[in-house]
């Protein structure tokens, strides 16, 4: 039908790009879209429209995707407050809120590989953060949520004794590699800044800690 209603990854498909850039040009009202509840949602005949305004048009010079965006891999509804003491008990919650994202198909297997990775060696990184990570073939696009811990998580096996408070989790898909060590990097080093640390740790909501990871 003229008027079927799309998914990101639908037209992600469509226009043979990442569900990452879709999403990015739909917060930017760069391609029409519009929300049922907090998901995007496209008409097929708008999509088509756009594309064949898109094709007449002079080209634009490619934008580099290797750049690492947060506001591309990270929405408010995917920062959460975390009441946990544990480690385990912490990521399980974090992956679950991670899960919510449309790139990510399997809850289960998520967190699972989640724990598996973390048992393998502790992805704490010190100065209060861990960045647990995955790759799986099952996830469409790197995606991400953030853990503020409101009590210290202790049993992190952290490099410099001090306890976890901040948890960047990053899921990817397979043939991501080269993005996903760019992302872990990015936010090793973003969040060096103590001021930073110091605002999230005291933030009261998802959006003022949306806006202080996503600030340039």
């Amino acid at each position: 039908m003229e008027d079927d209603i799309l998914t990101i990854e639908e037209v992600a498909k469509y226009l043979r790009v990442s569900e990452r850039t879709v999403y990015d040009w739909a917060q930017k009202g760069e391609i029409p879209a519009g929300k049922i509840g907090t998901v995007w949602r496209f008409k097929r005949t708008e999509i088509e429209k756009w594309v064949n305004e898109r094709l007449s048009a002079p080209a634009k010079p490619a934008e580099d995707e290797s750049i690492v965006r947060v506001k591309n891999i990270l929405s408010p509804e995917r920062i959460v407050y975390i009441n946990h003491v544990t480690k385990h008990d912490a990521l399980v919650e974090l992956a679950e809120n991670l899960s919510t994202a449309p790139q990510i198909k399997f809850e289960k297997e998520l967190i699972t590989e989640i724990l598996k990775r973390e048992e393998l060696m502790s992805t704490a990184v010190g100065r209060g953060i861990a960045i647990p990570h995955v790759r799986l073939s099952s996830v469409t696009d790197l995606v991400m949520s953030v853990g503020i811990c409101k009590n210290e998580i202790i049993d992190f096996q952290t490099i410099d004794d001090i306890p976890v408070r901040i948890l960047i989790m990053i899921a990817a898909a397979h043939n991501q590699h080269a993005y996903y060590l760019k992302t872990l990097s990015f936010f090793s080093a973003k969040l060096k800044d103590k001021e930073l640390r110091e605002a999230l740790l005291n933030s009261t909501s998802p959006l003022e800690a949306y806006e202080l990871l996503t600030k340039e």
